[in-house]
């Protein structure tokens, strides 16, 4: 549709119109959506870098069902070819990945505001009309898109939202709630908890959480785990050495010792692999993610991020990286650790040529999951099972519904990973209702990361492909907004579903005329994801 700015007759004219905030991937296909349907649109990114966990580390993307990834989501994958001669890259360096959202931006003369962030949301009735942000700006709009991990400005306009995990009644989830017994992950061998072993009087170990878990079924607060997914090499020529946190105690990880001596005395092989997903990226490069007994989730450290101010959090995610690089030089050091395990741990190291305002680092937290909007319509279990008819799609999931740790308990003397989902998922279409809240709360608002799901549903959505769907969806839908001067709530779902579609969205599947065949058949981590969804369907 094209966009026809407000007439001098109209009221008062509100530049910028679409107003993202958060630049995120999802943030940066909302703006390019609006962008080219002729909206003028600023991109507000708190942080310094553009493109959230995408360009973040989190190089092996989970996609789930493939042909289901249409869009922007899709053309951002082949754009992404280009850098290596490719027709489409599903696993790819960070710095890649920013360079392309970047690219993205300036061909739409999209304008960027980066480290600034929300301090206030002026509102006129249930009408956003600007934000105010720490440099003291004040940003108007008449449609706004909040693309953040952590949906702070739908919290700060008095949008109803949630943290942690529904009951299994709230919505009738099966896997909802505190998890029983298909979702602790007991360890197989004799690790004893306490600091004293065989004297609980002693105190547990570290990364252990006091109590039982909670009533199974039962609602509560928590989160899944957090971390960093780390790019590293063992390229001389990029190579830099994991340095340990100044306060590195190696009593920290007593439990991964612990757990080591069971494996040897139990005959079985200690390897590095089997303590993190490494899988491997162009260039000699590599995405580390969580894996095994204890690994980089940093379970039950995320509790209090999702609602805390950001000097909390900048706090909460310093510790994540105190926690991993203690645990890559207790792995690379410590005498407990056999031989062959520390020369492999130091033969990884961080890249010189990615994140180098920060040595190496990751600039993006993992944040599974914070708060989680209460909008028009909650997506759940059902959604995700394909069970239940959604009259208004504006994308679509496939992923598993995964959900990592929220607790590591001792339950009966033995440890248990608390919380963890992994029930395969066919493709199942997402609601437009679920992008927008309640029209009493706000009327020109959309919320494609922190959308209205349930925990559970959630553990399926959170996806970087779905979010930058969800991204596309937000941007035009805002445009319809801004353009008929109607809520968010108003717009003409058939009529939005339609111009996605066009646009290369996808809307329905149909397991029938499913093919997957070709490249996709040869590639381990690719037929590793798809095994998810095929089982499911």
């Amino acid at each position: 549709m094209e966009f026809r700015a407000p007439a001098a007759g109209d009221g008062p004219a509100m530049k910028p119109v679409v107003c993202v905030y958060g630049g995120t991937a999802a943030g940066v296909i909302a703006a390019v959506a609006a962008a080219e349907q002729g909206c003028k649109v600023v991109l507000v990114n708190p942080g310094t870098h553009l493109g959230g966990m995408t360009s973040g580390g989190l190089g092996a993307t989970d996609m789930g069902n493939p042909e289901v990834i249409g869009g922007k989501a899709r053309e951002f994958y082949r754009r992404l070819g280009a850098p290596y001669g490719i027709a489409e890259q599903w696993r790819f360096e960070p710095h890649r990945a920013e360079d392309t959202f970047a690219a993205w931006l300036r061909e739409n003369g999209i304008r960027v505001i980066t480290g600034t962030r929300l301090t206030a949301v002026e509102k006129q009735g249930g009408r956003i009309v600007a934000l105010r942000t720490g440099d003291g700006g004040s940003l108007p709009g008449a449609v706004f898109v909040d693309a953040t991990y952590e949906g702070d400005l739908m919290a700060a306009a008095g949008v109803d939202w949630c943290v942690g995990r529904e009951s299994r009644s709230a919505y009738g989830e099966s896997l909802a709630g505190v998890r029983g017994s298909e979702g602790r992950a007991r360890s197989n061998l004799p690790v004893d908890p306490y600091v004293r072993p065989g004297d609980p009087v002693s105190g547990l170990l570290p990364c252990l959480q006091p109590g039982e878990g909670g009533v199974e079924g039962g609602a509560d607060a928590r989160v899944q785990a957090y971390n960093y997914r780390l790019c590293l090499t063992q390229d001389e020529h990029l190579f830099l050495p994991i340095a340990p946190p100044a306060d590195y105690n190696p009593f920290r990880y007593e439990l991964l010792a612990r757990y080591i001596r069971a494996l040897q005395d139990a005959g079985k092989p200690v390897k590095l692999s089997s303590m993190f997903l490494i899988v491997k990226m162009p260039n000699g490069k590599t995405d580390f993610n969580n894996s095994g007994f204890l690994s980089t989730d940093f379970i039950g450290e995320s509790l209090a991020y999702p609602e805390a101010a950001w000097p909390e959090r900048e706090r909460i995610a310093r510790a994540h990286e105190a926690y991993i690089r203690g645990l890559y030089h207790f792995l690379s050091t410590d005498e407990r650790v056999p031989p062959h395990v520390r020369r492999e741990a130091r033969s990884w190291g961080l890249c010189r040529d990615e994140f180098t305002d920060s040595g190496g680092w990751p600039h993006q937290l993992y944040v599974r999951e914070a708060r989680r909007m209460r909008g028009l319509y909650v997506m759940t279990q059902a959604d995700c099972e394909g069970t239940t008819a959604i009259p208004d799609p504006v994308a679509m999931g496939s992923y598993p519904i995964d959900c990592h740790a929220c607790q590591r308990i001792v339950v009966g003397g033995v440890i248990v990973r608390e919380g963890g989902m992994d029930m395969a998922a066919p493709p199942y279409p997402i609601s437009y209702r679920a992008l927008c809240p309640r029209p009493e709360q706000a009327v020109n608002l959309l919320v494609p990361v922190c959308l209205s799901a349930s925990h559970v549903a959630y553990g399926s959505l959170r996806m970087e492909p779905v979010f930058m769907a969800l991204g596309q969806a937000a941007g035009l839908a805002a445009v319809h907004a801004a353009a008929s001067g109607r809520a968010v709530q108003e717009v003409d779902a058939a009529a939005l579903g339609t111009e996605l579609a066009q646009a290369g969205q996808v809307l329905t599947w149909n397991k029938a005329s499913s093919r997957w065949h070709g490249e996709w058949a040869h590639d381990p981590y690719v037929v590793q994801s798809y095994q998810w969804w095929l089982e499911a369907a």
